[in-house]
């Protein structure tokens, strides 16, 4: 059994979700030592609601260096995935739910250069995803139904963390694993605890006074929190 991962720094990636879309320049400056910018794709199909989409994911890669993190809640990743990755995405994940091959999806998004996810909803079993997620950089566990931002965080979701974890502490994956949906100060030192190594926040970040000072806040609670992280 290989040894356990040395501690590392959380990533907080601020979900433009909650931004203002009229000023998302310099909504994104205000988050600048963000670790990742959390972009979602809706598609109006997928999940209900309709947002952002690649033109706006290639302006904003061209206002900031902030590595982007891509979230598609959408249909067909097979065809509209890779297009992400292209244009400079630095994360690009899909939903396992939306196809039936993930692991070609997987395998296109990183030919075109980025790194690429597996987002499972809050009903979704890690299980018959495990064998898979070799193929994977990121591991995206949803705490919220997708489809709108400001809900409550799911707690239940945290067995799903805490199995992907342990793979990862035993050696057997290298993958991150990141969290989604109702991210706060109140939640996310249970979070950490389960083993997040890297937490989506919206609401938290852009509601905020000084969106700079609750990212650094965010990221503070959740070192302290953790054995597998630290500043």
């Amino acid at each position: 059994m290989a040894a356990p991962h040395a501690p590392h720094a959380p990533l907080i990636a601020p979900s433009i979700l909650s931004a203002d879309f009229a000023r998302l320049a310099d909504e994104v400056a205000a988050v600048g030592d963000a670790d990742w910018l959390h972009v979602d794709v809706m598609d109006n199909h997928f999940v209900p609601n309709l947002t952002l989409g690649l033109p706006v994911v290639e302006s904003l890669l061209r206002v900031t260096d902030i590595p982007m993190d891509c979230h598609l809640m959408i249909e067909r990743p097979d065809k509209w995935a890779p297009p992400y990755a292209e244009a400079g995405a630095h994360n690009v994940t899909f939903h396992a739910e939306a196809t039936d091959n993930p692991v070609a999806v997987a395998r296109d998004i990183r030919a075109a250069g980025a790194k690429a996810g597996l987002a499972i909803k809050p009903g979704t079993p890690l299980e018959p995803y495990l064998e898979i997620l070799r193929e994977f950089d990121t591991l995206l566990v949803m705490s919220v139904e997708p489809g709108f931002g400001g809900q409550k965080f799911i707690g239940e979701v945290l067995p799903k963390v805490g199995t992907a974890r342990r793979l990862v502490d035993a050696g057997e994956l290298t993958i991150l694993i990141e969290i989604d949906g109702g991210v706060n100060d109140d939640t996310i030192e249970a979070a950490a605890e389960a083993g997040v190594d890297c937490f989506v926040a919206g609401s938290a970040v852009y509601s905020a006074g000084d969106p700079a000072a609750a990212v650094r806040s965010l990221r503070q609670q959740a070192a302290a929190a953790a054995k597998h992280l630290t500043l």
